[in-house]
């Protein structure tokens, strides 16, 4: 039986069934996720070896935390190769693959870790589950809210497969005793609970004419879903996180950790916000890239709001060689949550004078792997490490971004009129201007966006009122035939 446990009180979901019982219903005998031993050895495979799936497959070439790596994939033969190099330091022989599709075929897979553009996440993610392959998958763990809610489905669906997100905060106790100490109303009524992203992101530059993907990449592959559109960016790896059709910005890429957390700080909601609001633009400078280099984004959580920044820029003067911003408690990638009186950031408690009064042993939850392989060798399974907590954080990042990508620019004063009956939001936005002020950017203070106040029906997650068709249109996306999502 795979059950899923309750560290605390508040982890109060739980999921049950028979190994044997579930995968004869869904999977051919072929598929079934093997019997694993306690002390026996994953045998796991990377899909996706850039900086963040080489650091899974170094793991796993170490045989740290209970796998050991039997395969890798990877669209660029030159990443294949330097990886199988790096094993064969270590004497082992892992098997290659450029198509993820041939990797799922292979019955001597156990799990996978899934690590390449988040376009790709939930698309392979879904197709390793068919496959029968335990599955974790690095944040976001979609790239729209239809995909997610459809991987979250077919997790469900199959209660004998470990299918778990990458948001490693959840194995940082120190977040569960900043939860305690909040329930205990040690400072008072939370007020609001806050992600921040300010992290430095330099212009990726114009490359004026398409370039052409390396001789060692298959193109058509790197797309999988999305359209085989001419590379208009001069880095073919990474930069995508700034482009719509394969990337969510920075509230989608280090945002889904904090969001998440936000959340986790606000009882774990299991449902979307009805409503979501964005603001923001691309600033200081033009480049190739489409997402926003600094947004803010208003999540309608009752009866705790939660509140995204993202700012690319410096502190001032444009001066990407100084330091970035911060906020309360020197804040700059983390998370706030204010209350009446006082607020919590990152590992220390402080009150409205500033005055710390409490601290926390919070450490980013460097165990969250082990976490994944324990959990395929034991059986037991937390909720808040799984598909449904991954998307439910990702979605809020996607839907953001649908208010600002449907959003206009518009002059800041009547922006200011639009949200003035939101104190905590209009804070939020004075800012943000001071912000680009700061950075001498007056003349961008004319380029403002602001994207409308989207509503969700949390039931079906599709979006309701004014802006529905659009909001809904964008969520879908376009998907190629040989690439298309199967139902559940």
């Amino acid at each position: 039986m795979l059950t899923t446990t309750m560290k605390h009180t508040s982890r109060r979901t739980f999921l049950k069934g028979s190994l044997a019982g579930a995968a004869s219903l869904s999977l051919p005998r072929s598929t079934w996720a093997r019997p694993i031993g306690a002390n026996e050895l994953v045998q796991m495979a990377v899909i996706g070896g850039g900086s963040q799936g080489g650091g899974h497959f170094a793991d796993s070439v170490a045989q740290r935390h209970g796998a050991v790596a039997v395969a890798v994939c990877d669209v660029d033969t030159v990443s294949l190769d330097r990886h199988k190099a790096v094993a064969a330091k270590s004497n082992l022989n892992v098997k290659t693959y450029q198509d993820y599709r041939k990797l799922l075929e292979d019955k001597d897979v156990d799990a996978v870790v899934i690590a390449t553009p988040n376009h790709t996440h939930s698309l392979i993610a879904i197709a390793a589950i068919q496959a029968g392959k335990h599955v974790y998958v690095e944040k976001p763990v979609s790239h729209n809210i239809h995909e997610g809610r459809l991987l979250a489905e077919h997790a469900k669906k199959h209660p004998e497969l470990i299918v778990q997100h990458g948001m490693q905060r959840r194995s940082d106790d120190g977040w569960l005793q900043i939860k305690e100490f909040l329930k205990r109303g040690s400072i008072g009524k939370p007020i609001v609970s806050r992600g921040f992203c300010y992290k430095k992101r330099e212009s990726i530059g114009k490359c004026g004419t398409p370039i052409q993907p390396p001789p060692s990449v298959d193109y058509s592959l790197w797309c999988g879903p999305r359209e085989m559109e001419p590379i208009m960016r001069r880095k073919l790896h990474y930069d995508w996180h700034w482009q719509w059709p394969w990337g969510n910005g920075d509230i989608g890429n280090q945002g889904p950790h904090q969001l998440d957390v936000a959340r986790w700080l606000i009882d774990d909601p299991k449902a979307c916000p009805e409503r979501v609001i964005s603001i923001g633009g691309r600033f200081g400078y033009d480049d190739d890239a489409t997402t926003a280099n600094t947004q803010i984004a208003y999540y309608d959580f009752k009866p705790i709001p939660v509140i995204f920044e993202v700012r690319g820029l410096p502190a001032k003067d444009m001066n990407f060689g100084g330091r970035m911003p911060f906020y309360k408690g020197n804040v700059q990638v983390g998370n706030v949550i204010e209350c009446e009186g006082g607020y919590v950031a990152e590992g220390k408690a402080y009150d409205n004078d500033n005055k710390e009064v409490a601290k926390f042993s919070k450490n980013d939850g460097p165990g969250h792997r082990k976490y994944f392989f324990d959990a395929i060798k034991g059986g037991k399974f937390d909720f808040e490490h799984g598909a449904l907590t991954g998307h439910l954080s990702s979605a809020l990042a996607h839907m953001a971004n649908h208010s600002y990508r449907l959003g206009g620019i518009t002059p800041q004063d009547e922006i200011k009129a639009r949200i003035k009956d939101n104190a905590l939001f209009t804070e939020t936005f004075e800012r943000m201007l001071t912000h680009l002020k700061d950075n001498k950017l007056e003349g961008d203070l004319s380029k403002v966006v602001i994207g409308p106040m989207l509503t969700l029906d949390p039931a079906t997650e599709k979006f309701t009122g004014d802006f529905a068709d659009k909001a809904n249109a964008l969520d879908m996306e376009v998907y190629r035939k040989e690439f298309s999502l199967p139902p559940v």
